[in-house]
């Protein structure tokens, strides 16, 4: 009798907001057999934050290395005790990280932050994409693109973010001109982890992702690359030598970066010479663990959310405004990848429940929990509420940081429950509006899949979201998409797949639960959203006004029906 094939497995190494997450997967059918978490020790639950300035938040670098290390060892020394695994049967490694999370760095692709000189500075730390300290030249950059012939932005939205890659380091150049100066270049994030465990972090020749080129610095084949020289000496001289000191070609993911080094290797209880895949962001690689091909638009659902979708290149696509990017490759190889999303969800629930909530919700419990189960027993318009998502700004459609967070209709019997429901709704509503600008683009939304411990854990969520969208809405089979992605990917440049579809259609799948959309509820919400889109455009675009005295009387009128049944 022959022998069976020996298992295959590859790594996913997922750097999330708080944690980094190592995910060891069969590369036959997608098996997680073993993760470990590693919690950044430094900061505020992995955050530097400032009190005196809401907007800034950096991480330390030293934690991205130090959680390879912990992670990876941890989770290959729980692969060892699963039948078939052997770290000689580890084919390839896939890295993903938040972005866009630029760090400046020496002229050996060493973080300034590492140095004893720089170690307590703010700004020399790795900017993480939550930081809005760069509004203002967010803001300057849309203006000068406007003008340019080139037209930078059409493939990113028509607006530039304070969370991408220009407006943070012209930022550090006006605010921190030490930390400016002595940076040899800047790296982003997703670039830098396979960068060091492949021992090729010169910044001159480091493999520099397309999805982070794409969607955060302007790169587009259209026009060569990266902005010009000449459009970034209009905003800052200095900016040139960032320019000239990035690839001149950006890679997709089903490329190798690199191999593992020995000394890397060695501590992690690998061999040297595993192939890495070149970096990606989070949400990117999350859409591929999610399975998304054209049609499905993959939601993760965590602090904020990702939207992501892919599309042919084939037909062309056109240029879609407030999208956070339409890029060639960025996450399925040879197809576009659209992004989208919203700056706060999770962390809107968390904010209320960690500020505002009473007491009583936290005695009983897990005040979620609680206030769940309460809102849970509400009709649909019932609270007479209407909250906008903006609490921590606009990502999609608007693109405005500086956009803040308002709930509309209450009176003094709003109950906490009340607020609740109303803010899950909002961010809901907001994911709404982000279907229906692709879907007045051409972009079919045939799908939902949903990813994320909101996504997982949360049925109320859920619901509300199938609810108010209209349509069903699935749930990845994989708890931990990102770092499946990205295991995906270290299985393509490993060999054990031809392709990134091919891997996916071995590796991915969907759970047997589907929320579906109820019809009474979705009627009555049909009717909120118009309330919902009013204030959104009165409120969000400029040159228009709300009359919101018409938006309460609605929302009264709808309360009262509701209640009388």
């Amino acid at each position: 009798m022959a022998k069976s094939a020996a298992r295959r497995f590859s790594i996913g190494v997922d750097y999330g907001t708080n944690s980094v997450r190592a995910l060891v997967v069969d590369v036959a059918n997608g098996e997680e057999v073993a993760s470990h978490v590693f919690n950044y020790p430094t900061g505020e639950a992995g955050i530097l934050l400032d009190p005196k300035d809401p907007n800034l938040a950096r991480q330390n670098p030293a934690d991205y290395t130090e959680g390879f290390y912990k992670s990876v060892k941890a989770a290959v020394r729980a692969a060892a005790k699963v039948p078939g695994f052997a770290p000689e049967n580890v084919v390839g490694i896939g890295v993903d990280t938040t972005g866009s999370t630029p760090l400046p760095v020496d002229k050996d692709g060493m973080p300034l932050a590492m140095q004893p000189k720089f170690q307590n500075n703010l700004a020399a730390q790795a900017w993480l994409w939550k930081d809005h300290t760069s509004h203002a030249e967010a803001a300057e950059i849309t203006r000068a693109a406007e003008k340019d012939p080139a037209n930078y932005l059409a493939k990113c939205g028509g607006t530039y973010s304070s969370e991408w890659f220009w407006s943070k380091i012209l930022h550090c150049k006006r605010t921190a001109p030490a930390v400016f100066k002595a940076a040899y270049a800047w790296v982003e994030c997703a670039d830098f982890v396979p960068g060091f465990i492949t021992g090729n972090l010169d910044p001159n020749t480091i493999p520099r992702s397309i999805c982070a080129a794409g969607h955060k610095a302007m790169y587009h084949t259209d026009w060569g690359g990266l902005p010009s020289e000449a459009f970034l000496a209009r905003l800052d001289p200095d900016l040139v030598k960032v320019r000239q000191r990035y690839a001149d070609h950006s890679m997709a993911s089903d490329e190798k970066a690199g191999e593992l080094t020995a000394a890397v290797a060695k501590k992690v209880g690998l061999f040297a010479g595993i192939p890495v895949a070149v970096g990606a962001f989070d949400a990117h690689m999350g859409a591929v663990g999610a399975g998304i091909q054209p049609g499905t638009l993959s939601k993760i659902i965590g602090t904020s959310t990702c939207d992501m979708m892919v599309a042919s290149m084939e037909k062309g696509l056109p240029d879609i405004p407030g999208l956070c990017g339409i890029v060639p490759g960025s996450i399925i190889p040879g197809m576009y990848g659209l992004e989208a999303g919203q700056s706060a969800v999770g962390d809107i629930f968390n904010w209320f429940v960690n500020y505002l909530t009473p007491t009583g919700y936290t005695k009983k419990g897990d005040a979620h929990v609680n206030l769940t189960a309460e809102a849970e027993k509400l009709k649909p318009g019932e609270s007479g509420l209407l909250a906008l998502d903006w609490n921590n700004g606009n990502r999609t459609i608007l693109v405005d940081p500086l956009l803040t967070g308002l709930l509309v209709g209450q009176t003094l019997h709003t109950t906490a429950a009340e607020v609740y429901r109303a803010l899950v709704e909002a961010t809901a509503f907001g994911a709404l509006t982000i279907i229906k600008r692709l879907e007045e683009y051409g972009v079919e939304v045939k799908e939902v899949v949903n990813c994320g411990g909101i996504a997982e854990k949360n049925a109320f969520v859920m619901q509300l979201y199938a609810d108010i969208c209209n349509r069903p809405m699935k749930i990845s089979r994989s708890a931990q998409t990102c770092a499946l992605g990205a295991a995906i990917f270290g299985a393509v440049v490993g060999g054990a797949h031809k392709s990134t579809s091919a891997a996916q259609k071995k590796m991915t799948g969907v759970k047997s639960t589907v929320y579906r959309p109820r019809k009474a509820a979705a009627a009555v919400y049909a009717e909120l959203y118009e309330l919902y889109r009013a204030l959104h455009d009165s409120l969000g675009v400029a040159g228009t006004q709300a009359d919101l005295s018409q938006v309460m009387k609605r929302l009264i009128a709808i309360r009262d029906r509701v209640r009388k049944g």
